[in-house]
Order: structure tokens, then C-alpha cells, then sequence
């Protein structure tokens, strides 16, 4: 790699190369001036995007909102000047230079930069007034709130994780209710103790590294955490058991075999999470032997991309599920190799969560998912083998959010969009039309009814206009609108702005033949309509 190509990497790279030269030359010297300017440049790009953050959303307000502006004009000057300084982080290089020499670094922490999914950067010597802000927040959290906070601090340090996946495990985990998890998640926010993955968005967030800080330094979390939250690595000992507090095991291995010689006490885990495996292989009736399990997350979490691939030597362990009484939360997101799903799995009458997402191989759905009465989260996107629905999906009436719902032929497709419409409880739908589909007139019409519905997509598997014709009513209640593959040159009539609900905040379009739409329709129309994002649409004629 050029030093001059990618900044980001020019002094973790040199940092790696400096641990071969040690018993050649004693560089000491050397090594710690480039610890101290470790962060400069991330510093710096950091700062730059927040000033260009400010400044887009400014651009905005002059195009399409004047009077948002004027109100806003004092904040906006405040978060300009504040952005301004930070561009030359004149006290952070001071703070940097300021840290003891003694801290040092070791070969292990150098050879994390070998994974390109694992951050090298080490935190700066933090102020003390900041650890103590950081010490008060702690210790303002209830017991609970304590806990919520301790169980992310588990997983490796710099971990990107998302708002919705975490606030279901403290759900399943610690039975709190999602109102609760909500109420945890943003006071974790305003106390700076979990801070946003990129500015302005909270969907993603990671820990912030200043409560890392104290973790390692023992000043302030003390017994708190081995109290509160039993999560165990891959290699733990049997010393480390406790027999009275939940035990959840990280797969951070590579590869991870799950046999008898693990040497776990199978009784006492009620969850596995997948922090970084990328192949899992189940040891004969090692499933069967977890009698407690609650969360079994194997699938893609933390490392949200496609590019982290994960996959199962054999599909047995699922037969062996059955038997799991208490599980509420199975995610197989991202696995290959798993082409069917046994029948045990709509045994699992307690479970409240299925996420089956990307998984690109599995082809068919056991025949009937009545059974699971409890279903809330049914994620069947992005599964492109899948061409038709299991019967009795209309029947579960506790179902808060339904993705990837296919609509094919006739003869694949028992379950229509207007057997939906009775589940008082949806919030969230995505509707994929395949190839060949047969709709019609009046299906998507039954759409309003649907009462609860707030976040509605809608993909195109074809390009032939035909499937873009049909009259779609909206939901009341509506807020989030995605069309995904639109094949028509121009929005339907349900489209246009004097005809979407009053309640729409958002309208995603992604991909698609749609050559123009009415951009300044919309700017003027009597609702809440407060983005439009329009992405890869290479044939689209703005003025």
C-alpha cells in the first residue's frame, strides 16, 4: 500500500512494519511519536464531514425550505463556528502529546490492523474532565440501564451495531419491554455512553470509546459487569461458569466447532451470538443439548456487509431445534448452504423474532407457520430462490413487521396481499413481485386497509411496465414509502403529489426505468413529506 493513497492506513501500516524491525533496531523513539499522531488524520476527516454535514443541510433549506432556515439560522451558525474550529484539532494534538510514553503499544494491538474489519486506532489519553462526565453519566443509570449498557461491552471494541437489532436482545434476553428498550436506547444516547456510527444517523451506533476507556482501566466499572451480564468467549474455562447468571456465548472464531470436546456446560447458555465467525459446524445433537437457549443469533450482525461471509457444514442442527422450549429469537441472516427449513422449526411456539434475510440458497418454507402464534418479526428478504410463502402467514396476528412477502404465480402464491389486512398489528411491509406474478385489479387497493402500517416497500423483480399499472391505495397511517425496481418511465397516478397520504415523511426510490417525476410537486403539496432519495436511477431527466 502507498503511503500517499490512503492516509487512514499511512502510520498503522508503518506501526506493523516497525514490530519486524525491533530486533534489529532499537526504534523506541520513533515509535512513539507515530502512537501520538495515531488519530490525527481519521481526526481531521472526522471534522471535515461534520462541517460538510452542516453545510448540506443548509443547501437544502435554501432550496426547498426558507422559513426552516430563518427559524434554525442561530443553531446552524453555532454548529458552523463549532465545526470551523475543530477543522485544525490544535487540542487534540496537544492532548496526544501529552500522553504518558509508558502506555506504549503491544505486538497483539499492532497485529489487529491484519483484519480489515477490526479498528487499530487506540483512544488518546482522555481528559479528565471528560472521564468524569463520562462517570456521572454511568452512574445515573438505574440498575437495568446499567445492564442494557454492560452487555454491548461484550462485543469488540468499535463494533458497528444497530438500533433495532439491540433493542430486540434486550427484549428476549433481559424480558424488558420494546417501549423500555427504546426509553434505554435514547438515554444511552444523550448520555454521550453510546454515540451514532455516522453523524446525524442513530439506526447505527458503536459504544463510545471513552466507556471502553474506563472498562479497561477498571476506575469505574469495578464487579459491575461480571455482576450484571454473563457473556462468555469462545475459549473461556469452566472456572469462569457461574450457575446462577446467564450465560451467552460469542462465536469470535473463524471457524467454530460446536461438539462435546467445547467443553461447555450446555445448560447454562440462553444465547449465541455470531461476532465473527464465518464457518459453523454443529457437532452431532449439540443443539439438542441447549435446553434454555432464548437468542440464537448466527447470522450476520455486527458485521452488517454481504462481504462477511457465513456458512454451516450441514442443515441437521436445525432439525435439532425442537426441543428448544424458550427460544424467541432465531437469526440464520446471511448463511449459505441452508436450502429448507425442517418442520421442527414452527415448533418453536415461544418465538418472536425469524430473520431469515440474505440467505441466498434457501429455496423452500415448511407448508404451514400458523403455529407460531407469537411470530412478530418475519424477515424473508433478499432470499431470491424463494418464490412463494408458507400457508399461514395471514393467521399470525401478533406480527409487527413482514419483509420480502412474494408475490408470484398463481399456482405459487396461496397467500395474497389482501389476506394481510386483518393483522391489526403490522407496522412494516416489503412486497417483492417475481417474475410471472399474477395481481389482481384490486389487491393492492386493499392496502388502506391496513390500519397500522408505517413503513411500506414495494420491488420489482421485472421491468415490464404491466406490473406498475395497478391502482394503489395507501395506507392511512403511512410514513415511510420504498419503491424498489419501479419499471414505469413515469409514477403512476397514485404517485403524483396531490395524491399520497397526508401522513408520508419519506419516499425512497431505488433503481428502475422512472425517467421523470415532479420534484417541485411535491416541495408544495399539504403533508409531511420531508425526503425524497432517489438513487440509481440512471435514466432519470431533472431540471
Amino acid at each position: 500500500m502507498s503511503i500517499r493513497t490512503n492516509p487512514m492506513k499511512a502510520v498503522p501500516t508503518l506501526l506493523k512494519r516497525l514490530v519486524t524491525t525491533d530486533k534489529e533496531a532499537n526504534l523506541k523513539v520513533l515509535k512513539n511519536e507515530l502512537i501520538q499522531i495515531k488519530n490525527l488524520f481519521s481526526m481531521v476527516k472526522k471534522n471535515e464531514q461534520e462541517l460538510l454535514d452542516t453545510l448540506t443541510m443548509v443547501d437544502g433549506y435554501l432550496r426547498n425550505n426558507i422559513p426552516k432556515l430563518v427559524k434554525e439560522e442561530d443553531n446552524i451558525c453555532k454548529k458552523i463556528r463549532e465545526s470551523t474550529k475543530k477543522l485544525l484539532p490544535l487540542d487534540q494534538i496537544q492532548r496526544a502529546n501529552n500522553a504518558p510514553e509508558s502506555r506504549g503499544i503491544t505486538v497483539q494491538e499492532l497485529k489487529l490492523g491484519e483484519k480489515e474489519e477490526v479498528s487499530t486506532s487506540l483512544p488518546l489519553t482522555p481528559q479528565p474532565e471528560e472521564l468524569g462526565v463520562i462517570e456521572k453519566n454511568y452512574k445515573s443509570l438505574n440498575p437495568l440501564e446499567k445492564k442494557c449498557l454492560l452487555s454491548l461491552l461484550h462485543f469488540p471494541e468499535n463494533s458497528v451495531m444497530k438500533k433495532r437489532n439491540i433493542i430486540l436482545w434486550w427484549v428476549e434476553v433481559m424480558k424488558t419491554a420494546k417501549e423500555i428498550g427504546e426509553f434505554v436506547f435514547e438515554k444511552l444516547t444523550d448520555l454521550k455512553l453510546i454515540v451514532p456510527h455516522k453523524y446525524g444517523f442513530v439506526n447505527k451506533f458503536k459504544i463510545n470509546p471513552l466507556v471502553h476507556y474506563h472498562k479497561s482501566s477498571g476506575s469505574l466499572l469495578g464487579n459491575d459487569e461480571e455482576k450484571s451480564f454473563g457473556m462468555y468467549s469462545q475459549i473461556v474455562t469452566s472456572s469462569h461458569y457461574s450457575d446462577t447468571l446467564p450465560g451467552c456465548l460469542a462465536l469470535d472464531k473463524q471457524r467454530v466447532e460446536l461438539s462435546d470436546e467445547f467443553g461447555f456446560k450446555w445448560n447454562h447458555l440462553t444465547g449465541i451470538f455470531n461476532v465473527g465467525a464465518s464457518y459453523l459446524n454443529f457437532g452431532p445433537q449439540s443443539m439438542a443439548k441447549m435446553k434454555h437457549l432464548k437468542v440464537l443469533q448466527l447470522g450476520r450482525w455486527l458485521h452488517a456487509s454481504p462481504k462477511h461471509h457465513i456458512e454451516v457444514n450441514n442443515e441437521e442442527f436445525l432439525k435439532e431445534l425442537r426441543d428448544q422450549k424458550d427460544l424467541a429469537y432465531l437469526s440464520l441472516r446471511g448463511i449459505s448452504r441452508i436450502s429448507a427449513l425442517p418442520d421442527s422449526i414452527f415448533q418453536l411456539q415461544r418465538l418472536e423474532t425469524l430473520d431469515l434475510k440474505a440467505c441466498h440458497n434457501l429455496e423452500t418454507l415448511p407448508d404451514d407457520i400458523a403455529s407460531m402464534r407469537n411470530l412478530k418479526h418475519l424477515n424473508l428478504s433478499q432470499c431470491y430462490l424463494l418464490e412463494r410463502m408458507p400457508k399461514g402467514i395471514e393467521k399470525l396476528s401478533k406480527l409487527e413487521v413482514l419483509k420480502g412477502f412474494v408475490i408470484g404465480s398463481p399456482d405459487k402464491t396461496p397467500c395474497k396481499i389482501s389476506d394481510l389486512a386483518h393483522l391489526s398489528k403490522l407496522m412494516q411491509l416489503s412486497i417483492h413481485i417475481g417474475s410471472g406474478a399474477m395481481i389482481q385489479d384490486i389487491e393492492f387497493e386493499r392496502l388502506r386497509e391496513f390500519s397500522e402500517l408505517e413503513k411500506l416497500k414495494i420491488s420489482w423483480g421485472v421491468f415490464d411496465p404491466r406490473y406498475c399499472e395497478r391502482q394503489v391505495s395507501l395506507p392511512p397511517k403511512l410514513k415511510k414509502l420504498h419503491l424498489e425496481g419501479f419499471p414505469g418511465q413515469d409514477l403512476s397516478e397514485w404517485l403524483k403529489p396531490d395524491k399520497i397520504v397526508t401522513s408520508l415523511c419519506e419516499l425512497y426510490i431505488t433503481g428502475g426505468k422512472l425517467q421523470s417525476m415532479d420534484l417541485q410537486g411535491y416541495a408544495h403539496v399539504s403533508c409531511s413529506l420531508q425526503i425524497i432519495r432517489v438513487k440509481y436511477l440512471k435514466h432519470l431527466n431533472i431540471n
